[in-house]
């Protein structure tokens, strides 16, 4: 028994202090290089600066999301609510300042707020009652559908007249459009947090070896709580975003997002078993999503087409994964 114990301390040492050496894999930085070069050969516009800038602001919905979506998969955990609160975020944002006459900051916090409670909602019944989470996060996205419903009565509610959110979604400062400098400057953020903070650390450790990470004195409920609520509040301010790039909060904004950025995530190189993940490569998968829709509407291809690759790419991602996880077995 001592022996065993002293193996096992040894081994958490070792997984704590390799933790965040955990690096981009070239594969798919390399598929992203591939995919522009064999659009920029098909479509001469597609490499003019307005066209980039479009990409770019096409992906930082995806992008932001992806960074809580990121944390939560590293640490074994899954949200598929996402897309139905970020149309939930920007119903009740728009709802409070169009028809209660709310000021602009007050309406946005309380929109982060309807996240927060929705991720502290989902971390309570994963961690307290011990529910798978997809099913808990499936549950929790009809929900949230239907509240956004609900607060819509039937239509959309615009939000021209506040410049503030418009701002936020389809404003520039210089050429580069608003939405995306604030994701950039989330994802070098969410990194650091990640790699440089004991609860980023954490988060690699409980989700590459959750009994390890108990004996190692780790928190594990309460790291997975507070990854589910910084995914949803995440989610939320990506409903923001969204609202300010339609000029309206959409009663239908966010359906499926889910899926792209789960997508976008594994192919980055996170792992659906937990453990393994960078933010700056669920940022690459992100942007080979977003390049491969551009390069189907700049080629003309119809919708059916589109949606069938994405599907195609979704499970190709998910093959990588297994396949990577079952070397890392036998290895």
């Amino acid at each position: 028994m001592i022996a065993e114990e002293i193996k096992e301390k040894k081994s958490k040492k070792c997984f704590f202090k390799n933790i965040s050496s955990i690096k981009i894999g070239w594969g798919v930085l390399i598929a992203l290089i591939v995919e522009i070069i064999i659009l920029s050969v098909l479509s001469p516009y597609f490499l003019k600066p307005e066209n980039i800038f479009n990409i770019l602001r096409s992906i930082s919905i995806i992008g932001v999301v992806s960074i809580g979506m990121t944390m939560l998969i590293i640490s074994g955990g899954l949200d598929l609510s996402v897309g139905a609160v970020l149309g939930l975020s920007g119903m009740v944002t728009g709802a409070l300042m169009t028809r209660m006459g709310l000021p602009t900051v007050l309406a946005i916090f309380c929109g982060l707020v309807v996240g927060g409670i929705i991720g502290i909602a989902n971390g309570l019944l994963v961690t307290k009652l011990k529910i798978n989470a997809l099913i808990v996060t499936l549950g929790m996205l009809s929900i949230a559908r239907g509240l956004t419903y609900t607060i819509s009565k039937g239509s959309n509610i615009f939000v021209k007249t506040s410049p503030g959110i418009i701002y936020l979604g389809r404003g520039y400062i210089g050429k580069v459009p608003f939405s995306v400098i604030v994701m950039l400057v989330l994802v070098v953020f969410g990194t650091l947090f990640l790699n440089y903070t004991v609860l980023g650390r954490h988060i690699y450790a409980v989700g590459g070896n959750e009994r390890a990470s108990k004996l190692a004195g780790v928190q594990v409920n309460k790291v997975r709580l507070i990854v589910f609520v910084i995914t949803s509040v995440l989610a939320a301010f990506a409903g923001l975003i969204s609202a300010g790039m339609l000029s309206s909060a959409e009663i239908s904004a966010g359906t499926g997002l889910e899926l792209d950025v789960i997508a976008a995530v594994i192919i980055g190189g996170a792992s659906l078993s937990g453990g393994k993940g960078t933010i700056i490569g669920s940022l690459i998968g992100a942007a080979i999503m977003g390049i491969l829709k551009n390069g189907f509407i700049l080629l003309g291809l119809p919708h059916a087409v589109q949606t069938i690759s994405i599907g195609i790419v979704i499970i190709l991602a998910v093959v990588i994964d297994s396949i990577r996880i079952n070397r890392q077995t036998i290895g």
